[in-house]
């Protein structure tokens, strides 16, 4: 099909449920009705699961808040000043802008203004993927060819691609995580080149924008491929200046599928990282939860590698959560040389069924048997759990107390 050909589609469910009807009904009307845009769009011609559902609207938005509060409908103005505002609808969510045209960009910002043109609005969109619009009949309007490069994993922008980046820095991550997701044809070489010599405009972006982007490029299935690109073009570097070589990432991801879980993000940043995460977390603005899981499985990792034992193995699950472990032994095996797979499906096998116990005794008997209280405590405790584990955890109470007065008795 053509750019700027219409197709007709058949209404699909999500596009039929309750609160997508109430809020389709309330914008209809003689001023042009509204179509779904984006993300919903793009999954759901590629059979994929629909996220979110944004809406686009001729209809100006102290207009829209009032149409959709007549139908009872809940509204949150969320950025109303850019022409969008979110409606509530039987308990489903909903994006909903006002055309729009840019009339100034400088790489982070836009100030934008509102039109009633549907092609202009699709003009200002960052990919053909994500520049399609469908009616509540089903119409499709593809002005530049999106269902054709979706079909064919076409990743390429709309327009001009050094315009494209230059109104918003990071339109050029974006590239690279649409990529990772949807695409099957090699990128454009001109584009990447284009790509290579505006990349330290990402530096003017801000750390939240460049986390997310990221995060969500490393939760695609494969990422290697767009990794790799952006790694020879110069392109990650400046985002990630703690990388500087994919191949042990590319090992990583190999192995990952050992782990029988889904992929983990911060996770997976963990293994592309060659340096300590010290300045990361900072300067993405990470959360205190993902910064701790960040270190955590970097600690393991060197841990692990310093002292890849039984007993090493044991002593990390014994304090940490196993898929930390597990990801931390991952990251060892991809920075050095993994042992034969037999050999890791053991390894991973217990981490996979470790389930965590107690020591069965502590510093109360250790006061019990007249020791003084103090930080001796802590290391007659810690060398009869040394033990205890290279026992694989299986004696008791009694074994545990005699192994316990032997260490006193010797001052070990």
């Amino acid at each position: 099909m053509s750019a700027g050909a219409e197709a007709k589609l058949a209404p699909m469910p999500w596009m039929k449920a309750p609160g997508t009807r109430r809020v389709i009904k309330a914008l209809d009307g003689e001023s042009g009705a509204p179509r779904f845009v984006g993300g919903c769009v793009r999954d759901a011609l590629a059979g994929r699961a629909i996220k979110d559902i944004d809406i686009a609207t001729p209809l100006m938005p102290e207009e829209v808040v009032r149409r959709l509060e007549e139908a009872n409908i809940k509204v949150i103005p969320t950025g109303i000043a850019h022409g969008t505002v979110t409606a509530i609808a039987s308990g489903e969510v909903f994006e909903i802008t006002t055309l729009r045209v840019d009339l100034e960009t400088d790489g982070r910002f836009a100030k934008v203004g509102f039109t009633d043109n549907w092609e202009a609005d699709a003009a200002r969109r960052d990919l053909t993927i994500n520049a399609m619009s469908l009616d509540a009949s089903g119409k499709l309007y593809d002005p530049f060819g999106g269902r054709e490069d979706l079909n064919a994993g076409r990743i390429r922008f709309v327009g001009n691609a050094k315009q494209r980046i230059e109104e918003d820095y990071l339109r050029l991550l974006r590239l690279f995580r649409f990529y990772a997701w949807y695409g099957l044809e090699p990128l454009d070489e001109a584009t990447l080149h284009i790509a290579q010599s505006l990349a330290p405009g990402l530096k003017r972006l801000s750390g939240e924008r460049v986390r997310d982007e990221l995060l969500r490029l490393l939760g695609a299935p494969d990422p290697v491929p767009a990794l790799r690109l952006m790694m020879r073009f110069e392109i990650l570097g400046v985002i990630l200046p703690e990388i500087f070589d994919s191949a042990a990432f590319e090992r990583f991801l190999l192995l990952e599928p050992e782990m029988a879980a889904s992929p983990d993000t911060l996770i997976r940043l963990a293994g592309l990282l060659a340096e300590k995460p010290n300045g990361l977390g900072q300067r993405l603005r990470l959360s205190g939860e993902q910064r701790e899981k960040l270190h955590k499985v970097f600690t393991l990792s060197e841990g692990l590698a310093a002292d890849l034992s039984d007993l090493a193995f044991r002593r990390a699950l014994q304090h940490n959560d196993a898929a930390l472990v597990m990801a931390g032994l991952l990251r060892a095996w991809a920075h050095g040389d993994p042992p034969p797979k037999a050999e890791r499906e053991s390894w991973l096998t217990i981490a996979k069924t470790w389930e965590v116990k107690d020591l069965p005794v502590g510093g109360k008997d250790l006061l019990a048997l007249g020791h003084e209280p103090g930080p001796e405590i802590g290391r007659y405790l810690a060398a009869l759990e040394e033990w205890w584990l290279s026992g694989d955890r299986q004696a008791g109470r009694a074994q545990c107390l005699k192994i316990l007065k032997h260490l006193v008795a010797s001052g070990a």
